[in-house]
């Protein structure tokens, strides 16, 4: 694993970084040995696995909006970034049909702000701004999209994400800026108390006694630990560092096509792992939500030699007993999340 010594004494920023995927990406990078630079809003839930690690003591912990272009941009000039992953988002669907504006505002206006910074700044090597699997046009057709299939979104915030997607491209293509998108599926893993989540909404009611509440139990979904894609994202930033021209470009990242499954059969598989609860299906028809998203992830595998390595069963019991001892309070969750990693790194050693 090559990465392994990449990332020593590099100066990574990451906008986002109180959030999930945020989290673990600047856990991980630690253990590397990396000068992270955190810049984000307040953790946005409580509990949440950033202060649930005290992370705030490993990196250089910056509280900002990546609205704020000027307090942004004299973050990347004092710390002068060699690499920049761009997490930093308004992430939930049904929020963004509530509030659409702070959704544009903070996933396009905000990561222009990102992209003017580090083309003013101009120490960035490599800049992997994160959009979702949602940014596609979907038709809901069988076969994964493919990183050349049209933009689109047919809610605020996935619509939010192709614009970014088209943003990133024209920066790319007309300041001759490192930069790839990333594409990622439905992430799960420790630490995820986001709201209008399928795993944080289960370990909830779980943890409390109470029945799961799911709406479109049969909508399927491309299920993946969150160490997947951040591997993807962590190899990526070496490709484009020794060849930028060769792989900034958009990228797919999801599990393999025997994890895909359904929004039942994953709570039917946390249920079994937790050892007990139930769940009653609520039909909510406030908003418009895909009953199927599938991601074609062969680009990745042949281009970067990126390939998943836990399915869909390792993930979720992983990601159950990670809470089981959360919320046992006698764990220490930044060694056993570090753990973690270095059990998904032995994976990749074999």
């Amino acid at each position: 694993m090559k990465f392994l010594s990449f990332f020593s004494k590099k100066k990574v920023l990451i906008t986002g970084h109180t959030g999930f995927k945020g989290g673990w990406l600047s856990l991980w990078l630690v253990k590397l040995g990396a000068e992270v630079i955190g810049y984000s809003l307040e953790p946005p839930t409580k509990p949440n696995f950033f202060e649930a690690l005290e992370l705030d003591k490993k990196i250089t912990h910056i509280i900002g909006d990546i609205r704020d272009a000027k307090k942004l941009l004299s973050v990347f000039k004092e710390h002068q970034p060699e690499i920049v992953f761009h997490l930093a988002a308004q992430p939930l669907v049904r929020l963004s049909y509530k509030e659409p504006e702070l959704t544009y505002e903070t996933n396009v206006m905000g990561t222009l702000n990102v992209l003017e910074a580090v083309r003013k700044t101009g120490s960035a090597r490599v800049v992997i701004v994160i959009t979702s699997d949602k940014c596609y046009e979907n038709k809901e057709w069988f076969y994964g999209y493919r990183e050349i299939d049209a933009l689109g979104g047919y809610d605020p915030y996935s619509s939010s994400k192709a614009c970014v997607e088209i943003l990133v491209s024209s920066y790319r293509r007309s300041f001759g800026l490192p930069l790839a998108t990333c594409r990622a599926g439905n992430v799960v893993g420790g630490g995820d108390w986001q709201l209008d989540r399928l795993i944080p909404d289960c370990v909830k009611a779980l943890s409390r006694g109470e029945p799961i509440k799911i709406r479109n139990p049969h909508a399927i979904r491309p299920w993946q630990h969150v160490l997947e894609p951040l591997y993807g994202y962590l190899l990526l930033a070496v490709k484009m560092w020794e060849e930028p021209d060769k792989y900034a470009e958009a990228w797919n990242f999801g599990p393999f096509e025997r994890d895909m499954a359904t929004v039942q059969e994953v709570v039917e598989k946390v249920i079994k792992f937790w050892g007990s609860g139930n769940y009653e299906v609520e039909k909510d028809t406030s908003f418009h939500e895909a009953g199927l998203l599938r991601l074609d992830i062969s680009k990745a595998m042949m281009k970067l030699g990126w390939r998943p390595k836990w399915d869909l069963d390792t993930a979720l019991e992983r990601t159950v007993k990670w809470y089981k001892f959360f919320y046992k309070g006698k764990t220490n969750m930044f060694e056993y999340s570090l753990q973690e990693i270095r059990d998904y790194e032995e994976e990749w050693e074999q």
